[in-house]
């Protein structure tokens, strides 16, 4: 048995040595230098390619269905929806309060072409409802403008802190529309 390893090793050594000395005689110390930055540097770039994060869920759903993320009023909210937690697009579930601190965003809405100023309203007090997550950011602004940002745990200014969901109350309308 201790033969045959060793005819083997002998063997996969001399087919790698040969194949060390043919790459050397066809490439040089610069091509392979290039070659091996070119292999680092595309492996740092590797991460900074887009990817998808829908999970392989596809977004046909229709524009009037509110437990969609695709629903008009939803264009800046980030959270749970509320209509697959109990509540309504515009009222909390059962158990739950609105925040008394919220943020504004504009969406336009399919049907009509009107912009609408839409209060997304955090809905505080139980557990958080982990059902139909969404994340839009159109329009977003940096952090630092904090009333203007959907990333806040809204809850923070209520007694019972806990985030639950979010509704999309619509409070205006473009007159220009």
């Amino acid at each position: 048995m201790l033969k045959k390893f060793s005819k083997f090793v002998a063997a996969f050594d001399g087919c790698a040595e040969a194949g060390i000395r043919r790459s050397a005689q066809r490439l040089g110390r610069r091509s392979f230098l290039s070659m091996l930055g070119g292999a680092l540097v595309g492996g740092t770039a590797l991460p900074m390619l887009p990817f998808d994060r829908s999970g392989g869920r596809a977004h046909a759903q229709g524009a009037d269905d509110d437990t969609a993320c695709e629903y008009w009023r939803y264009c800046a909210l980030d959270g749970f929806l509320c209509t697959c937690c109990g509540g309504t697009v515009s009222s909390c579930p059962p158990g739950s309060e609105a925040s008394v601190v919220t943020w504004v965003g504009t969406c336009q809405s399919a049907q009509d072409g009107k912009a609408y100023l839409i209060s997304y309203n955090d809905c505080c007090g139980v557990t958080t409802c982990g059902r139909c997550p969404c994340n839009y950011n159109v329009g977003e602004r940096p952090g630092y403008r904090m009333g203007v940002h959907n990333d806040i745990n809204w809850c923070m200014a209520n007694d019972r802190g806990i985030y639950h969901c979010t509704v999309a109350a619509v409070i205006g309308v473009s007159a220009a529309g």
